[in-house]
């Protein structure tokens, strides 16, 4: 979704060179889409095309298979195979890949059942499944206009993340972590804690992690915040350092799913 693409292209300048400040450029020449942004229109090429989410996912990695940062190592070895099976993971890209799941779906049932279906196929362990079903969660209750307090204790009882520590808590002691379950409270929080959409990247990025993932669950859910709008200058850059295939992508799902908000890409 926009939302995950431009917090992904806003931390990939800062997944290898982390930084804890708050204040840091958004937009630099070094910024780019990575493996997050890639992988979340494969998903909404599998749900546009109505196809298994590991085929989509298979073709769009191969396709483009050296993004800025590359791929983890289990997930390219995943690429490589001639009979890509699912390999018990609870990385972070379960969740950083499925945002489009969070919007389409009418109810929370089928948006839980299709997270599951869309991480299995590669993070089939229950800390990925977990992740990538809360992240769907968070952005159906957040498009149905929910409380960000509804949205925490949904979360915290239904997943059993604690969402209870303020950003400022987490930063200092926190470094880059891969996992679903070092990385997804973490982004909520930020989404929790921020006062748009903005100050929920420049959150996300500032806690020194996994920046482009943490930014690109951050912004997911932002984006679904009727309240956050998406700076037109951060969206553009973004999008300027995507390939004409995969934006068509993005403005099919927009289109078909009647979801602009911020306008078309």
């Amino acid at each position: 979704m926009i939302g995950a693409i431009a917090g992904d292209y806003v931390g990939s300048a800062y997944e290898f060179s982390r930084t804890k400040n708050y204040n840091f450029p958004m937009v630099t020449p070094g910024s780019s889409i990575t493996d997050d942004s890639i992988m979340t229109i494969a998903v909404m090429d599998a749900i546009l095309q109505r196809k298994p989410y590991g085929e989509r996912l298979y073709y769009w990695g191969n396709k483009y298979p050296a993004p800025k940062g590359g791929y983890g190592g289990s997930f390219a070895a995943w690429l490589r195979s001639d009979n890509p099976q699912p390999y018990h993971s609870f990385g972070n890209g379960a969740a950083m890949r499925v945002s489009p799941v969070g919007w389409v779906f009418p109810t929370l049932k089928e948006t839980l059942r299709e997270a599951q279906r869309c991480a299995q196929c590669t993070h089939n362990h229950p800390e990925g499944l977990k992740g990538a079903m809360a992240v769907a969660s968070a952005i159906y209750h957040a498009r149905s206009g929910k409380s960000k307090a509804f949205l925490r204790q949904y979360v915290e009882k239904e997943f059993g993340y604690d969402l209870s520590r303020k950003v400022a808590d987490i930063r200092p002691a926190y470094g880059f972590d891969e996992t679903c379950q070092g990385t997804v409270p973490e982004a909520i929080t930020c989404y929790l804690e921020s006062s748009g959409f903005e100050d929920a990247i420049r959150l996300a990025v500032s806690l020194g992690g996994d920046s482009d993932t943490l930014a690109c669950i951050t912004g997911a859910i932002a984006e679904a915040d009727n309240t956050c709008e998406i700076p037109s200058e951060i969206k553009d850059a973004a999008f300027s350092t995507m390939p004409a295939e995969l934006k068509d992508i993005v403005e099919q799902f927009y289109s078909k799913f009647n979801l602009y908000k911020h306008g078309k890409v």
